[in-house]
């Protein structure tokens, strides 16, 4: 399970994206020129103070691109030593969901859309050309089922009425509000939620963001909770075809995680626990997993 590790404080953070359009078996993808640098690179950028490495990802290629995508499989993080210290770089592959007229600026003059040899022939880093092997090492064109642990709601021991109707804290809703920010990297167009009303109110900013409606499961409930019924809820909303997002308890989503892992995935997911207001992200295409990552908020 691929996770956003901890790093140095003084760690320089960006993040960008591979963006790609067309046929996934032989995709262009947009390199961007640096006038600043005279380099040619995929679009990315330094995160702002507290913002998640996903939104600043989707906020660097919309500035520097006016491209409109959705997220992806994470990529290989590059390193490299700026300024004497340390620099990481979070990319995914991002599709192209909708292209919009972008103005040269001070930081990109020029995008380009190149097939895969001629931007590997046109990068300036030698990182860069490592990104597009890790690119097409894996299925291109995959879909995300997103599972999100609630965000924090205050201790069940000083809650007095039904532990059901327990809600987010005010850490909890800054965390759902994040919870909304990555979301929207992914755009679920389905949600599904236990009926605890600290689950249903961790997706409530981005189905409000994106006008959605919140499906409710007793299923993903603790109390309600089978080990047969449950997982096979989860395959078949997996099943269902576009992306969806499904948030439920601490209790409950390892044991989804490692059932969808067990039937549907090649490889081993080592740590399926998730934090309060964690995510995990299990991209799929054909019926089989592909990828599986998690982020903490």
């Amino acid at each position: 399970m691929t996770e956003c590790h901890v790093l140095p404080t003084d760690t320089i953070r960006a993040a960008g994206a591979v963006v790609w359009r067309g046929d996934a078996e032989s995709p262009e993808v947009a390199v961007v020129h640096r006038p600043k640098y005279d380099d040619w690179s995929f679009p990315k950028g330094k995160l702002k103070p507290g913002e998640h490495v996903i939104a600043g990802a989707m906020r660097e290629v919309a500035e520097e691109t006016g491209l409109s995508v959705a997220l992806g499989r994470h990529l290989p993080p590059v390193h490299y030593m700026k300024g004497g210290r340390l620099k990481r770089v979070d990319y995914w592959a991002a599709r192209v969901i909708e292209e919009v007229a972008q103005e040269p600026s001070d930081e990109v003059d020029v995008l380009e859309w190149l097939p895969i040899d001629e931007a590997r022939a046109r990068l300036t880093y030698e990182w860069d050309t490592g990104l597009l092997r890790a690119l097409l090492a894996a299925p291109l064109e995959t879909t995300p089922f997103v599972l999100v642990r609630h965000g924090f709601a205050g201790s069940r021991q000083d809650w007095s009425g039904d532990d059901d109707l327990r809600p987010l804290d005010e850490d909890g809703e800054t965390q759902a509000r994040t919870v909304a920010d990555i979301l929207c990297g992914y755009r679920p167009e389905s949600l599904v939620s236990s009926p605890s009303r600290r689950c249903v109110q961790t997706l409530l900013p981005y189905a409000a963001r994106e006008a959605l409606r919140i499906r409710t499961e007793r299923l993903l409930t603790e109390t309600h909770y089978d080990t047969s019924m449950s997982p096979a809820l989860a395959l078949s909303l997996m099943d269902q075809g576009g992306p969806t997002a499904l948030c439920s308890h601490g209790k409950v989503l390892p044991e989804l995680v490692t059932g969808l892992c067990e039937h549907r995935f090649d490889g081993h997911a080592e740590d399926t626990h998730l934090r309060k207001g964690a995510v995990a992200v299990l991209h799929h295409t054909g019926g089989r997993i592909v990828a599986v990552e998690r982020y903490l908020t």
